[in-house]
């Protein structure tokens, strides 16, 4: 095959042993900005740092095709893990890279950024006739797409992509979920709650009644809904009157978001008018403060998007598996097709993420490479 396993298993190792939490991706950024200019590629490090608040801002390089008349295409993945990802102490073996348990593995997304790598070696070491290569390695992916958010898309010009951000190299992820974030205040009566709690309204009691009301988690096949975080009060002995909760919806259906968000906006109203506070002849509910927006757009590719047929025969003529699929995460795709840039999300072997489970499967490791790589030669020949 044409990737040399062996230099992406020590690339992706020596990417692993960077420390790289979400906003804290600089030295990984260096590292890839001199990779690519080794490799001839025209590299800079945007200022989005100022929007998402990371200590360094996205990597973006062009990569000059051999054959000019070819179309641009996007290769993209991220640079930022999930925590805990300190100190990571990766574990190789002849099939995989674990982590030792204490940390996550940082595969999500390390495998995508050493895939895009292996593949700019591929291309310039056999001399493989490809189109312009636009790449963006983002940062500050796993807090909410923040860095795909802060570029600037006019300075693109293709129109087919591929992101390199999920697990099995078997599945190209066409459909992922649209997302709304939620923010609910509940505001009551403080008092105090040993003299006189019926002076009192608990902001978290009607949080409560709201919450246990919600329909969450798995809601149908193509939504699901959560609340996941709570702050309020401010001793044992007050009755609380003030509670915050943070939650998000998504689904494949908009309609159907649309009708979950209406849902839990409506427990916290129906909880409010069940509580009722009577103080010097005034009848008082808890008042609730909202602040709903779009986290991100819809994936949804069709079957003959030009980078699905193209990965379609790039796997075919290669011998390997590989369908369209859907998820229930949000990318960095999302944001790029909401440009107008049709980019599916490839696998690249990562395992178990976002725990300390988390491995990598090295023939899927791989097989992604192989795939990208194929994958822009045919994109070259159409």
């Amino acid at each position: 095959m044409m990737a040399n396993r062996n230099r992406m298993i020590e690339h992706v190792l020596s990417l692993i042993k960077i420390d790289s939490e979400s906003r804290h991706e600089k030295d990984v950024a260096l590292k890839l900005k001199a990779e690519l200019e080794a490799l001839g590629a025209s590299v800079r490090i945007d200022d989005t740092d100022k929007i998402t608040g990371s200590n360094t801002g996205n990597v973006i390089a062009y990569f000059k095709g051999t054959k000019p008349n070819v179309p641009p295409f996007l290769l993209s993945a991220h640079m930022d893990t999930v925590v805990p990802g300190k100190g990571i102490r990766p574990i190789l073996s002849a099939k995989a890279i674990k982590t030792s348990g204490d940390t996550i593995l940082g595969g999500d997304d390390k495998t995508g950024l050493s895939v895009v790598m292996e593949t700019l070696r591929v291309l310039k070491e056999k001399n493989l006739p490809h189109g312009d290569l636009e790449i963006v390695f983002t940062v500050c992916e796993e807090i909410g797409l923040l860095g795909a958010k802060a570029v600037d898309p006019k300075r693109f010009r293709s129109k087919d992509g591929l992101v390199l951000d999920s697990e099995f190299a078997t599945i190209l992820t066409t459909q992922g979920p649209a997302a709304v974030r939620m923010e609910f205040t509940i505001h009551g009566v403080e008092a105090h709650a040993g003299v006189c709690p019926e002076e009192g309204l608990s902001a978290i009691k009607v949080a409560a009644q709201a919450i246990a009301k919600m329909k969450l988690g798995r809601i149908d096949k193509e939504t699901t809904a959560n609340v996941g975080l709570i702050e309020g009060g401010l001793a044992t002995n007050i009755i609380p009157n003030r509670v915050q909760l943070k939650a998000e919806a998504r689904s494949l259906n908009v309609q159907k978001l649309k009708t979950q968000i209406n849902h839990m906006t409506g427990c916290f109203r129906e909880a409010s008018a069940k509580n009722i506070l009577r103080k010097n002849g005034k009848k008082i509910t808890a008042k609730i403060d909202s602040d709903i927006g779009n986290d991100y757009f819809r994936l949804d590719l069709k079957n003959n998007a030009r980078v699905v047929k193209l990965a379609l025969q790039a796997s075919k003529e290669l011998g390997y598996s590989l369908k369209p699929g859907s998820t229930g995460g949000g990318s960095d795709a999302n944001i790029y097709n909401r440009w107008g840039i049709r980019a599916a999300n490839l696998g690249s072997g990562m395992r178990d993420i976002h725990t300390v489970k988390e491995w990598i499967d090295l023939d899927d490791f791989e097989r992604s490479a192989n795939l990208v790589v194929s994958i822009l030669s045919l994109h070259a020949s159409y």
